[in-house]
């Protein structure tokens, strides 16, 4: 219930996994605004998912909260 999952899809596609069983390879991220910004500062998630994550993404994660 704290984790909130970011998954690059088969497609190529990074979506965020409310679910957590979508198919990709997945991050988790604590659901804290300071850990989002910190991830998007730091681009962890690009070298985890090992693509580009849009800043719509880390937006989207922020309205979750």
């Amino acid at each position: 219930g704290e984790l909130i999952r970011v998954v690059r899809t088969p497609d190529a596609e990074v979506i965020i996994d409310l679910t957590g069983k979508a198919n990709g390879r997945g991050a988790y991220l604590k659901k804290d605004i300071t850990v989002f910004e910190k991830a998007q500062k730091s681009k962890v998630l690009n070298r985890i998912l090992e693509t580009e994550v849009k800043d719509e993404i880390f937006d989207e994660l922020k309205k979750i909260i």
